[in-house]
């Protein structure tokens, strides 16, 4: 069963083009145990609703970082891309895994 993300046509050209990211991945990121989300805080990514991410692994077991919206049982796509250390640490000490 995959999920319904929403992602515009910007977007999208960016997964693409810029960090050769497939949609299918994004989804089994979503699919596959995680975890759990953590809240972009910080001052210039505040949104409403709140942008969320998690750090997933596809079936092919790359990571990927994933940030999203989620409003009315809608998940908006905003970027996902290969984590770095830092961000792979920081979710790790959040997440308790």
């Amino acid at each position: 069963m995959m999920i319904k993300l929403t992602i515009s046509a910007a977007v999208r050209t960016k997964l693409k083009d810029k960090h050769r990211v497939q949609e299918l991945e994004i989804e089994e990121c979503f699919l596959e145990e995680h975890g759990g989300y953590l809240i972009d805080n910080r001052e210039d990514h505040t949104t409403d609703p709140q942008t969320l991410w998690f750090i997933g692994k596809t079936y092919r077991g790359r990571l990927l970082k994933i940030v999203f919206a989620s409003s009315n049982g809608n998940i908006y796509i905003k970027t996902a891309y290969e984590p770095n250390v830092e961000e792979i640490r920081m979710y790790e000490k959040s997440s308790n895994k």
